[in-house]
């Protein structure tokens, strides 16, 4: 049901289980052993593009949301940083998380920082700029996110808001040719963005690997069971989803 110009590469149910093999190839190991294993995931999207002959082309990297070491192969590998969250405390302390891990913001200056931030310094290694913060599966009203939500959305914003403000080189500024946000609104429309809950079409849309631009009203077979999936959740989610992707160059 996927389009044809996009492949697919799936990650193993028992990858994990290779994690501390990965791990350990970073010590001991040659001086630079960390570098060398951190960019393996770069080194195969490189030979990718050497075998396809192709150089035109745009790679997503979906990661665990915990701090692996695969999450750190990932982050090397990558240009720009996508981070989807949910408007519970879960996912603000993980935005949290990742401003520290990633890129070294400390609350406190005794605090330590993560060995990944310091051995990206150490051997000089770009990271991702933070390109778009994504409310995923938000309840909406009026157009906005409902106040339940609201108030946690409000507050990874203000988090995000203040990264900027002390190192604002973090971020990838888009769309081309345009200048730095000048206040926190502008800040907003251009790092900030909220998808719609589509409900059950969105359970029923992962569940058959059906696109939402795809998919159609109507009862579904999940599991077995019989699901329906109304025109009008479709109607809202899917002008949302293509807005997204428009804001993504």
């Amino acid at each position: 049901m996927i389009s044809d110009n996009l492949y697919l590469i799936v990650g193993d149910e028992l990858l994990e289980l290779q994690s501390s093999r990965v791990y350990g190839a970073t010590n001991p190991g040659p001086q630079d052993a960390w570098r060398i294993v951190h960019i393996w995931i770069r080194d195969l999207i490189t030979d990718i593009k050497r075998a396809w002959n192709q150089e035109d082309i745009c790679i997503f990297i979906d990661c665990n949301p915990s701090f692996t070491i695969y999450t750190e192969l990932a982050l090397t590998a990558s240009e720009r940083l996508l981070v989807p969250f949910s408007a519970d405390g879960s996912s603000q302390r993980a935005v949290k998380t990742v401003l520290s891990l990633v890129y070294g913001v400390r609350r406190h200056q005794v605090e330590p920082q993560s060995d990944f931030f310091l051995n990206s310094q150490r051997y000089r290694m770009s990271l991702p700029q933070i390109y778009m913060y994504i409310g995923n599966r938000l309840t909406q009203m009026n157009s906005s996110s409902a106040s339940a939500f609201k108030t946690i959305v409000n507050e990874i914003g203000e988090e995000i808001w203040n990264v900027w403000k002390s190192n604002p080189a973090s971020f990838y500024i888009h769309p081309a040719g345009v200048s730095a946000p000048i206040n926190k609104r502008f800040f907003k429309n251009m790092f900030q963005y909220e998808v719609n809950d589509a409900n059950t079409a969105s359970v029923v849309s992962g569940a058959l690997g059906i696109p939402i631009s795809r998919m159609t009203a109507g009862k579904k077979d999940v599991a077995g069971k019989k699901v329906t999936v109304n025109q009008s959740q479709l109607d809202k989610q899917v002008p949302n989803i293509q807005d997204l992707v428009k804001n993504i160059e």
